[in-house]
């Protein structure tokens, strides 16, 4: 924790003024409105042009971890009084908020500072999600930390949610559902009672029950992330359920398109949409159906803001509920189960070398899409050359993982590879239950 003491120059003397920056209105001292005490009287700052190196000053100064979302728009409710500081511009070095360049407090003035640090302080952030779901990562010392899913329940799931501001946990996953982390798991087990506001009033045990590996990397969805893909092979391939009014329901088929899967996608931090699916390819739901006819433009955030007939109004049953395949992969110039392979890295889609993807890579690819296992490997640019990057890492898939993302890679190829080396992938293709085609047929 920072305090940060401030002495006001006058020409005829000095007085002294303390200068502290608070979070308000966001369930925890580490999220909400940014506050800023001047001349004894509490103020806001303006969100032109604030962004996330602001925000990286904010939660440094407040000792609170790193930034993990900045808001505007009076997200988190708007202040009263004066606003002090409008236009604010920091390098994100800045150790407090003061030091950045703004269009200035009330009047002109000059800081002597010192600080008070608190060590060990630890922040909480959810990654490979979206804000409030994600993988879950304290923040110890200058080191962030994945947790173990064995020594993570319910009860610190809540706090975890309530800090970042985002409501109830809806679900606790296990076994890296939102990919193995990087670096450190935590050495400690969380003890939390439920009702703590934040991960740093939460009691700690000495060590963990169980030996634990990146492959226990627990994950957390809060509620403020309202929809989720159930019934397939990962997190990023279900069918589409939304929640509303605490309770899960599903999206009606009816015109639902690429676009439409472009957007859950999206809102899930799952990569690109591979297939928007109807007709139960998941299986039916159960519960109300709260969304039908949904019209996205496929540039919304998320689901909730395209259009439909409005919640709860529908004419579908589910034999319809709307599915979606989203990926970090994709196999092109074939069909669905078969193509070049290409891995989404950040915003680009780059080319696979052919000496660094065996059989089971291909298996989690296959995996991945929805197909069946892979029929056959395929090298030399069978499907064609790719453009752009030919990826830099090699995969080191066990065969038994969800989803490329959940991989170990290595931090180079061991092969010089160009387009003429892009591999190719047949994996074949899912055929539905026979039985049950048969006893529709026969109105069985």
């Amino acid at each position: 924790r920072i305090l940060t003491f401030s002495l006001y120059l006058l020409h005829h003397g000095l007085f002294f003024y303390l200068f502290v920056v608070r979070l308000v209105d966001g369930g925890s001292r580490c999220a909400g409105r940014v506050e800023v005490l001047h001349r004894g009287q509490w103020g806001t700052v303006c969100d032109d042009d604030w962004d996330m190196r602001d925000a990286a000053v904010v939660c440094s100064e407040l000792g609170c971890g790193e930034a993990v979302d900045v808001l505007g728009n009076a997200h988190f409710g708007p202040g009263s009084g004066p606003i002090w500081m409008d236009d604010v511009d920091c390098s994100g070095s800045e150790s407090t908020l003061k030091n950045c360049r703004s269009a200035g407090l009330l009047h002109k003035i000059h800081f002597l500072s010192f600080a008070i640090y608190e060590l060990n302080i630890l922040g909480v952030r959810l990654i490979g999600g979206l804000c409030c779901s994600g993988r879950v990562e304290l923040f110890h010392g200058k080191t962030w930390a994945t947790v173990c899913d064995a020594d993570f329940d319910q009860q610190d799931a809540e706090v975890v949610c309530r800090e970042l501001g985002c409501g109830a946990p809806v679900e606790v996953l296990g076994a890296a559902a939102f990919g193995r982390g990087e670096g450190q798991v935590w050495t400690k087990e969380l003890q939390c009672r439920g009702n703590e506001s934040d991960i740093h009033s939460c009691e700690t045990s000495s060590k963990l029950k169980h030996d634990c590996s990146h492959d226990n990397d627990v994950g957390v969805v809060c509620a403020a992330d309202i929809v989720r893909l159930v019934g397939g092979s990962s997190r990023c391939a279900g069918r589409v359920e939304v929640l509303h009014r605490g309770q899960w329901g599903t999206v009606c088929g009816d015109h639902w398109d690429m676009r439409d899967a472009a957007v859950v996608c999206r809102e899930l931090g799952c990569g690109e949409a591979v297939d928007a699916v109807g007709n139960v390819h998941f299986g039916p739901g159960s519960g109300p159906i709260w969304l039908d006819d949904v019209t996205c433009s496929g540039s919304e955030s998320t689901l909730k803001n395209c259009g439909s007939r409005g919640l709860g109004v529908n004419d579908c049953g589910h034999g319809k509920d709307a599915g979606v395949i989203c990926s970090g992969v994709r196999l092109v110039s074939g069909s669905h189960c078969s193509g070049r392979v290409e891995v989404l890295h950040g915003k680009n889609w780059a080319t696979v070398c052919d000496a660094d993807f065996n059989q089971q890579d291909a298996e989690v690819v296959c995996r991945e899409l929805g197909c069946g296992p892979p029929v056959k490997v395929l090298s030399a640019a069978a499907f064609g050359r790719g453009e752009g990057q030919v990826w830099t890492e090699e995969l080191q898939c066990r065969g038994n993982e969800s989803d490329i993302y959940s991989c170990p890679t290595s931090s180079s190829l061991k092969d010089s590879c160009s387009h003429d080396n892009d591999v190719g992938l047949l994996c074949a293709t899912k055929f539905p239950d026979l039985s049950k085609v048969l006893t529709c047929a026969l109105g069985e």
